[in-house]
Parts: structure tokens; C-alpha cells; sequence
């Protein structure tokens, strides 16, 4: 994958939104994700498939959920390094239909 098309499966609010969660607590299930983004589960469950289909997070079963986490430690550091340096630079655009 190159950084354009990593960038692109990445960059929607709720995918990136489940990507700072995972980054913080390590491994989640759709519920939790539902509970904290505040958002309908068949929504959280379509973004965690196209995450999972690019191969950004992973998933195991236990019991009767499926447990989410990111699939390697440097797209962990590379989500937790946005979030950091994103609280860093000012607002740039003011303009919010440019992006």
C-alpha cells in the first residue's frame, strides 16, 4: 500500500476516530466503539470492515464478539503521531469545504 492509498482509508472522520480509540485502549468491540463515537453500530461495523479490508485493523473472536485492534505497532505510532501534532498546528483553512 503507498501513502496515498494509506491516507485515503484513513482519512473519514469515524474511521479515524476508531483508529485514535484503538490506539489508546489496544483492542475494542463494535459496542464499545458504538458507546464512545456515538454513532449506529451497522455504521461503526461498515467503517471496521473497510479498515479491516485495508488491512489497518485486525480482528479476533471471543465468545460471541469480535475483537478489534490495529494491525501492527506503526500504524499505531503514525495515528497517535497525527493526533499529537494535529493539536499542535494551527488552524490553517477556515474554509470548511475545502478539505
Amino acid at each position: 500500500m503507498n501513502g496515498v492509498n494509506l491516507l485515503k482509508c484513513i482519512c473519514n472522520d469515524i474511521r479515524f476516530e476508531i483508529l485514535d480509540l484503538l490506539q489508546k485502549n489496544k483492542e475494542l468491540c463494535v459496542n464499545d466503539f458504538v458507546d464512545r463515537i456515538k454513532k449506529d453500530q451497522p455504521l461503526i461495523s461498515h467503517h471496521l470492515k473497510t479498515l479491516k479490508n485495508c488491512g489497518i485493523v485486525k480482528s479476533r473472536d471471543e465468545g460471541k464478539k469480535a475483537m478489534y485492534s490495529i494491525s501492527n505497532n506503526q500504524l499505531s505510532e503514525l495515528i497517535s503521531n497525527i493526533s499529537k501534532v494535529s493539536k499542535k498546528i494551527p488552524v490553517l483553512c477556515k474554509d470548511n469545504t475545502c478539505c
